[in-house]
């Protein structure tokens, strides 16, 4: 899937590439988190939704721990290690990114491409440190977070990010959603034949979907989509973190270039927002929960934008089991 903009603005301050700017985001030591109730130098300002303001005086001494604290306590449940969380945030420099930033072009009245990340697993958008600070925490809080940038990015600071060590940082997160997830989780029930000129599906279970791509058509030219299986949930809305099993092939070959199931089992992305390729956006909202998607994707509406991207002239295939939204 291609990254947010909000992984990419993060990964300016991290020494590792967009996709893995949290592979390495400091140590995973419990020693590293201080207490919860550790006073907070920076000042935040502004309710929970809105964009805050966070200010800092230049000679302020963060701690050397990652310090969470409550700017205001939500009455949901408590985030727990594992949680699939969906999350607007904003840190105390531009480096650090916002997801209240208006993207280029976009649309003012379009729902706003929030995180979907998940708590205690390396890999995600956020530093994981920060991620993981949210533990405990109640949807429908904005939390604090803050520590020196050896503290919460340590050895993947990038030094030409202009970042130093000691320099402080702060990212104010409102938790707007949360949700545990069966990794293993898949879509159940009756499987339709593919329609005349789709590829073929089958769907063992706990593995990758094996996609056969029809001998002698040509890939079709707009989107396709077919719902092979038909679930019973909610329909998903655009903003929703879309919780999902996935597997994709190339037309051209049928060779598989990416699973879920390959990784760890289910991923959770944003949808509808931009955050993801056209093709998800456009066929996968409006879907409802428990339904197996079989979508074929044009590259104009996949990686074609981007010639460097080693996908970005292939004709892709999607098999996806809709699990849930957060």
């Amino acid at each position: 899937m291609i990254p947010t903009k909000t992984a990419r603005r993060v990964a300016a301050v991290l020494a590792v590439p967009a996709l893995l700017i949290t592979a390495a985001c400091g140590s995973d030591s419990k020693d590293d988190a201080a207490p919860k109730n550790s006073d907070p130098v920076a000042k935040v300002s502004g309710k929970f939704g809105a964009e805050p303001k966070i200010e800092i005086a230049k000679d302020a001494k963060v701690s050397d721990k990652v310090v969470a604290s409550d700017v205001s306590t939500g009455d949901g449940a408590e985030v727990k290690k594992g949680d699939i969380v969906r999350l607007d945030f904003a840190g105390n420099i531009e480096a650090l990114g916002s997801t209240w930033a208006q993207r280029q072009g976009a649309d003012p009245k379009a729902p706003r491409a929030q995180v979907v990340q998940e708590v205690g697993t390396q890999g995600q958008m956020l530093p994981t440190k920060v991620a993981d600070a949210l533990t405990g925490h109640k949807v429908g809080s904005r939390v604090q977070v803050e520590g020196t940038a050896e503290a919460i990015v340590g050895e993947q600071l990038n030094p030409q990010s202009g970042i130093k060590p000691t320099d402080p940082l702060v990212w104010v997160v409102d938790i707007v959603n949360a949700k545990k997830v069966d990794k293993k989780g898949e879509v159940k029930g009756a499987q339709a034949a593919s329609e005349a000129g789709m590829p073929e599906v089958k769907a063992a279970s706990q593995k990758a979907a094996t996609i056969t791509i029809p001998k002698g058509e040509k890939a079709p030219k707009d989107l396709k989509e077919q719902v092979l299986v038909k679930g019973d949930g909610a329909a998903v809305k655009a903003g929703e973190g879309l919780v999902v099993q996935y597997t994709g092939v190339k037309w051209e070959d049928g060779k598989k270039f990416d699973s879920s199931w390959d990784h760890g089992g289910a991923s959770a992305f944003p949808i509808g927002v931009g955050g993801v390729i056209q093709g998800w956006d456009k066929g996968l909202v409006g879907k409802k929960v428990g339904d197996r998607v079989l979508l074929t994707i044009p590259p104009n509406q996949a990686y074609g934008a981007d010639p460097s991207n080693q996908l970005a002239k292939n004709n892709l295939v999607f098999v996806v089991d809709i699990l849930g939204t957060v």
